[in-house]
C-alpha cells in the first residue's frame, strides 16, 4: 500500500521557533489582522497547509488510487494521533468536530421516560442542544447545574453531589469550558456518577494540547477537537471510548465500513475529504519538533497573562469590577477579561460585538457572556505577540468603550 509518507515534504525548510516573532512566520496569518481568538477556529501552520493541499491533489490525480485506501490511511493516522491525547488507537475514532462526536454518542443511547440528564450553565450551546434532543426522544428531562464562575474543584464536585437524584442517568460535562475558559474536575465527577449508576460524556473540545493526555479520563466517552490548540486542519476531532456498548456507536454516514466493529467502521465514510484527519499528525509533530508541547503550554500561559496585563490596564478605568477574572481552575492560553457594563449581557450581544469589531477594526477576538456579564475571552497561541495586545488596545478598546456608553445611554 502506498504510504502517506510518499507525499513530498514542504519545499521551504521549517521555521525554527526561536522567538515569538519567528513563531508567527510559521503560520499563514494576515499581517493586517489582530489574531486573538485561536480558541474558536484555530490556525493551521503553513507546513501543514501545504501537506494537506498535496494530499488533496494526490486524490484528484488518482481518485481510484485514493478513495479505496482511505480506511487504511485513516487507521494509520489515528494510530499516530491517539497517543497524543493519552488514548489507545483501538479506542479512538476520527470525527469532523466535537459536535459530531456528541451526536454520535447521543444517537447510540437509550433513556427511559423520566430519566434525567445533567448539563451545566458553562456548557457549549450546540452540545447542550443535542442533549435536549436526546431527552425529547425518550421523554427524559434536562437539568442545568449552576456552577459559580470561581468555584474550586472540590466546590464543583459538591454542587454535582447536591444535584444528584436516582433519576440521573447521564452527565454532560466540559473538561475546559468554552464560554468561561476554565477547567472542570471531570474525573471526580465521573467517579461520583459511576457510584450512583450514571454515565458521563466529557466535552473536551478545548483539551487536546492544553491538557496532557486529555482523553485519559475515567468518563465513559470523551471527545476533543484537533483544530484548536494542536493547530490541525479544521474538520479533525477525536472520539475516545472504552464503553462496553461502544459497538452501538455509528458514524454519521453509513458507508462500506458499516459492518466493521468499532473503531474500524468510522475509517470509511464515502467520499468525504478525509485530508484533515490525515494531516492532523503533522500538526502535532510540527509543534513538538519546533517548540515542544510542555514549552508550548508554558509559553501560551505566559502570553495569556501578558495579554490580561496589557488589555486589562486599558479597560480597567471603564469597568467597576476587576477586569482580570477569577475562573477557579484556569487553563493555559485562555483568559477572561471583564467588559464595561452594557456589553455582552447575553450570548447574542457577545457574538454581535465579535463581528462588529472584526468589520470595523480588523480584530479577531471572542466575546462571551456568563450570568449576564460580558467578557473578552482572550485566547493565544505561539504566533501571538505583544504587538497584538497593543493593537487591540489601540484599535478595539476605544470602540468597546464608546459602544458600552451608547448601550448604557451615558
Amino acid at each position: 500500500m502506498p504510504s502517506l509518507d510518499t507525499v513530498p515534504a514542504p519545499v521551504a525548510a521549517p521555521v525554527r521557533l526561536a522567538s515569538f516573532a519567528r513563531a508567527r512566520d510559521a503560520w499563514p496569518l494576515d499581517p493586517e489582522m489582530v489574531h486573538l481568538n485561536h480558541g474558536s477556529f484555530g490556525a493551521v501552520p503553513t507546513e501543514v497547509v501545504r501537506f494537506q493541499d498535496e494530499l488533496r491533489a494526490r486524490g484528484d490525480r488518482s481518485p481510484v488510487g485514493w478513495f479505496p485506501r482511505i480506511a487504511e490511511y485513516t487507521a494509520e493516522a489515528r494510530r499516530e494521533v491517539a497517543p497524543f491525547v493519552g488514548a489507545a488507537p483501538e479506542d479512538t475514532v476520527f470525527v469532523p468536530n466535537s459536535s459530531a462526536a456528541a451526536t454520535v454518542v447521543y444517537n447510540g443511547l437509550h433513556l427511559d421516560f423520566g430519566d434525567e440528564i445533567l448539563v451545566t450553565d458553562h456548557g457549549y450551546g450546540a452540545i447542550t442542544m443535542g442533549a435536549r434532543r436526546l431527552a425529547r426522544r425518550f421523554g427524559a428531562r434536562i437539568r442545568v447545574v449552576a456552577i459559580p464562575l470561581a468555584a474550586s474543584a472540590d466546590e464543583v464536585v459538591e454542587v454535582f453531589r447536591a444535584a444528584f437524584t436516582d433519576a440521573v442517568k447521564l452527565i454532560v460535562i466540559d473538561q475546559i469550558t468554552s464560554p468561561t475558559a476554565r477547567l472542570l474536575p471531570v474525573d471526580e465527577i465521573a467517579d461520583l456518577a459511576h457510584e450512583r449508576g450514571a454515565r458521563v460524556l466529557v466535552d473536551g473540545a478545548h483539551a487536546p494540547g492544553l491538557v496532557a493526555e486529555a482523553a485519559a479520563t475515567r468518563a465513559d466517552w470523551w471527545f476533543g477537537n484537533l483544530h484548536k490548540w494542536p493547530a490541525a486542519p479544521r474538520g479533525s476531532a477525536l472520539l475516545v471510548t472504552k464503553a462496553h456498548d461502544r459497538d452501538d456507536l455509528w458514524p454519521l454516514i453509513d458507508s462500506w465500513g458499516a459492518d466493521e466493529p468499532y473503531p474500524a467502521r468510522f475509517d470509511t465514510q464515502g467520499t468525504i475529504d478525509a485530508t484533515a484527519y490525515l494531516a492532523a499528525p503533522r500538526s502535532i509533530a510540527f509543534i513538538e519538533r519546533e517548540y515542544g508541547w510542555d514549552r508550548t503550554r508554558a509559553t501560551m500561559d505566559a502570553l495569556a497573562d501578558l495579554g490580561v496585563e496589557v488589555i486589562g490596564r486599558a479597560l480597567q478605568p471603564h469597568v467597576a469590577a476587576p477586569v482580570a477574572t477569577d475562573v477557579g481552575m484556569p487553563v493555559p492560553s485562555m483568559r477572561l477579561i471583564r467588559l464595561p457594563e452594557g456589553l455582552g449581557r447575553a450570548r447574542e450581544d457577545a457574538d454581535e460585538l465579535r463581528m462588529r469589531l472584526l468589520d470595523k477594526t480588523g480584530v479577531e477576538a471572542a466575546f462571551t457572556s456568563f450570568a449576564g456579564v460580558g467578557y473578552l475571552r482572550l485566547s493565544v497561541h505561539l504566533y501571538t505577540e505583544q504587538g497584538d495586545f497593543d493593537a487591540f488596545v489601540e484599535r478595539a478598546v476605544p470602540q468597546i468603550v464608546a459602544l458600552a456608553r451608547e448601550r448604557r445611554g451615558d
